[in-house]
């Protein structure tokens, strides 16, 4: 049942890719996973029964059951996990399944011990089968590595130890827990299904060893970055799988392939071959890198594993069902169509591998993906047939006497495989024509860089650096018709992506990694850009252009990581914001004990309200909008631990210390931490901010704050507050802020400590009579402050450390406005005369009436 469930899920999700995050790890685990993994539980279960001759015990089947159910758990799990970028709950997902493979593992060894047992108690030796049996046990061995090192990938490194992960997670996985299970069936299976009586069992410890061997060679040199090591494990692996195939040779020669499951599997086996051939060869002609190894991605899945799913299951499914006529009815109509889906499958992946333009591959695959989902209605008709004929067979009076099904003669099956072999070839070069017709009329795909012109048969292979929030090169001439490959190096001391509006790209390389990215045939002008928030309008622009093109494209550009698309989101300033709104606390505590305060900022990337019913992406400083606000004393030091959860480099300036930038405000990259240490050598309110460019984007996002360094003849007060101005850049709503209104510095909100007009319906209250200080600070970026307490006056005025009005002053001046730029910061002390209700604002009034306005209710 997991297993059809899975397929089906595999099928939606293949048809709504373009529709689906992570689409391509999505369809590669769920099919991984949930397609091979269950098959393989359920059928070394099954077959190492029957193998042995020897049956679990009916009270631990429930056990077995439980395994399935528990690895569909933690696919789930793992599935949430990628798709949340949450690696934590990824490892979680690895941990379920790789414990149970492993307990697999030992299930499988203890009942080849009971059925030795029981055998020598019986005077009999070893079954003749128990070789493949062991073949079953060292595959479900080395998933739970595998799992180990996919739970690093989902983590995320920078090459060569990302490709490093990636060889070997594909090494125990795909060769490993996939190859071995594979092997052990077909070396028992395979020749009976060709006719083949006899079964040598001699071959088998070899091919164990060399199977087993090879694969911890190939991890031995991923793990310690000698791409020569894992090319000569792949070497070993391939010998081993040599001499499993060896005796097929000459029996497929003398029998060709005549149904889907035998035609299958000899195409599954030449694509194994062909692709570790494959594999050593690109293991052998440079370093490891991610993109390069992923390539091959199609060849092991789509070419190897789905064709051996299939025919494994095309063959066992009917031999399980019954045997004589139950047999025989449903493979026959497992054999529906056989050679049709089996060239369509093989020569759909072959051609899909050339050098094609993006829309016929488009049409090559659709063409390929119905080849192999035809499985699934042929699969459920073979178990309908299959139980017609035992439901027959149960009502007829003499089931011994019913008769056997009459064989189709090679005369009556030659016009009808003829016409399958045309309808094959009609059926891909229709989808082709279809995939030019598409690639070149005169409306352009926008994920089609081809333009409608011919290939020349030529590749264009380029190295791009990402240095200095620029692409270097810049602008790129391609020959029109060339396809185009690039390669693309993060050598900035931050993260980088690089999107083509076509619609491939890098994913997140971290420093020092690499990617390729296929352009496909390139016939048109395209643009390229890192999609980081802010990193495009800092520069980081890719141009591609054609030799003899004038650069005009015909498209607008856009793409993932462009500038925000769809309508801004829209601001009430009259809202309320409802009962359950909790403004920030504005109230200013006093500076703590001691001599040394030491904080944790821990960086994050999350949705948040900034508005009543204005939600953005914000970018924070422990989870809100403008960080935690720090007080202390002249000669106070402070340590902060900055740690980076988000997705790109982050950094922290601190106004208020003065050391080198170099190491205290470098960027960090996600997943890093540093020390930021500073003395407070001189008094005053200090803002601190992100410092990493577009430094403006960091800090109108969120990611700001203040240091209080109280004067040493502070005076006392009745209450004590702060406020800090910031800005906000809209874009669609739950958007990140836009960079592009950054730039130009027109802002859609003016706000206090992070919320728009929150102390408009939260106000402060003071009685009269009472003596308030209120601290400032204009954290900008861009605009200027002008702070007004509309009904009172100001009769103490502090700005960037010093004094500039002092209570009882012998001129009794006054102030209306404490006038600050964007990083200066003072404070106003005022006493209430009257009860009222008093208006605090920026008095610059369109920022005022943007959401920098707030009330004090005086009684």
């Amino acid at each position: 049942m997991p297993v059809r469930v899975w397929m089906m899920v595999l099928i939606l999700v293949g048809l709504a890719h373009w529709a689906i995050p992570n689409s391509r790890w999505l369809l590669v685990h769920i099919f991984t996973i949930g397609l091979v993994a269950n098959s393989i539980l359920l059928w070394s279960q099954t077959l190492a029964e029957r193998f042995l001759g020897h049956h679990l015990p009916p009270e631990r089947r429930p056990w077995q059951i439980g395994r399935i159910y528990a690895v569909n758990v933690g696919l789930l799990v793992i599935i949430v996990g990628m798709l949340g970028a949450w690696w934590q709950v990824t490892m979680v997902g690895a941990i379920v399944i790789g414990s149970v493979l492993a307990w697999h593992a030992v299930a499988l060894a203890l009942l080849i011990g009971e059925s030795r047992r029981v055998r020598a108690e019986r005077g009999e030796g070893p079954a003749e089968n128990e070789g493949s049996a062991w073949f079953f046990v060292a595959s479900a061995c080395l998933l739970p590595f595998g799992a180990g090192f996919g739970v690093a990938l989902a983590y995320g490194f920078a090459d060569p130890e990302q490709a490093g992960f990636l060889v070997a997670h594909q090494a125990l996985n795909i060769l490993g827990f996939l190859g071995l299970a594979a092997a052990g069936v077909l070396m028992v299976m395979f020749p009976r299904l060709l006719g083949e009586t006899q079964v040598s069992t001699r071959r088998r410890p070899p091919a164990l060893a060399a199977l087993v061997v090879g694969v911890a060679v190939i991890c031995s040199g991923a793990l310690s970055d000698q791409p020569v090591v894992a090319a000569v494990g792949v070497g070993v692996y391939l010998v081993g799988w040599l001499i499993v195939v060896a005796p097929f040779v000459p029996v497929l020669l003398r029998r060709p392939p005549d149904s889907y499951a035998s035609a299958s599997i000899t195409a599954a086996l030449l694509w194994l071959i062909g692709s570790l051939t494959a594999y050593a060869v690109i293991l052998l002609t440079g370093p490891f890198d991610a993109s390069r190894i992923s390539l091959l991605t199609v060849w092991f899945l789509a070419g190897f594993a789905g064709q051996l799913l299939l025919g494994v299951m095309s063959h066992l499914l009917p031999t399980m069902m019954g045997g004589g006529e139950v047999t025989v009815a449903g493979k026959r109509v497992m054999n529906t169509w056989w050679l049709w889906r089996v060239l369509v499958i093989n020569a759909g992946l072959l051609l899909w591998l050339m050098p094609l333009t993006s829309w016929v591959k488009v049409t090559l695959s659709a063409l390929v993906m119905l080849a192999y989902i035809l499985f699934l209605p042929i699969m459920i008709r073979s178990a309908v047939a299959a139980m017609a004929v035992r439901r027959a067979q149960a009502a007829a009076s003499d089931v011994s006497e019913a008769p056997a099904a009459a064989p189709a003669t090679v005369g009556s099956r030659a016009p009808q495989l003829g016409l399958q072999g045309v309808a094959a070839a009609t059926a891909l070069a229709l989808v082709i024509s279809v995939g030019v017709a598409l690639g070149g009329g005169g409306t352009l795909s926008a994920d089609d860089a081809s333009g409608g012109v011919a290939p020349t048969g030529q590749t264009t292979t380029v190295q791009v650096d990402a240095v200095g929030m620029r692409f270097t090169p810049e602008t790129i001439t391609v020959p029109k018709g060339d396809r185009l490959v690039l390669t693309v190096t993060n050598k900035d001391d931050m993260v980088h992506d690089l999107v083509l509006e076509t619609g491939q790209n890098t994913g997140r390389l971290a420093p020092g990694q690499s990617a390729t990215v296929d352009v496909g045939v390139v016939g048109r002008s395209i643009e390229g850009w890192c999609s980081i928030i802010g990193h495009r309008q800092q520069g980081m622009v890719l141009h591609i252009k054609v030799e003899g093109d004038d650069g005009s494209t015909g498209h607008d550009g856009h793409g993932a990581g462009g500038p925000a698309t769809g309508p801004a989101a829209t601001v009430d300033f009259m809202k309320d914001p409802g009962p359950d709104f909790r403004a920030r606390d504005p109230r200013l505590a006093p500076a703590p004990a001691g001599e040394v305060h030491k904080y944790t900022f821990e960086v994050t990337e999350a949705p948040g309200e900034i508005a009543p019913g204005t939600t953005a992406t914000r970018w924070t400083y422990n989870g809100e909008t403008m960080g935690p606000v720090l007080r202390g004393k002249l000669g106070d030091t402070f340590e902060i631990t900055l740690v980076n959860n988000g997705t790109m480099a982050h950094s922290v300036d601190f106004h208020a210390g003065m050391v080198s930038p170099d190491t205290n405000m470098r960027d960090i990259n996600p997943g890093e931490r540093l020390v930021y240490r500073f003395r407070a050598e001189h008094t005053g309110i200090w803002l601190y901010h992100c410092a990493t460019m577009p430094m403006p984007v960091h800090l109108a996002a969120g990611m700001f704050g203040a240091v209080v360094i109280d004067p040493p003849d502070l005076a006392p007060v009745d209450a004590e507050y702060l406020f800090t101005q910031s800005e906000w850049y809209l874009g669609p709503d739950g958007a990140p802020i836009d960079a592009d209104k950054v730039a130009a510095g027109i802002p859609d909100l003016v706000m206090f400590n992070g919320y728009a007009n929150q102390y408009v319906y939260r106000p402060l209250r003071a009685k009269v009579g009472d003596r308030i200080r209120m601290w400032v600070l204009d954290a900008g970026p861009n605009e200027p402050l002008s702070f007004h307490v509309i009904g009172s006056q100001f009769d103490t005025v502090y700005k960037e450390g010093a004094y500039l009005l002092r209570r009882d002053n012998a001129l009794r001046g006054g102030s209306q406005a404490l006038g600050l730029l964007p990083a200066q910061g003072g404070f106003v002390e005022m006493t209430f005369l009257e009860p009222g209700t008093y208006t605090f604002l920026n008095h610059r009034m369109f920022d005022g009436d943007r959401g920098a306005m707030g009330k004090i209710i005086v009684e």
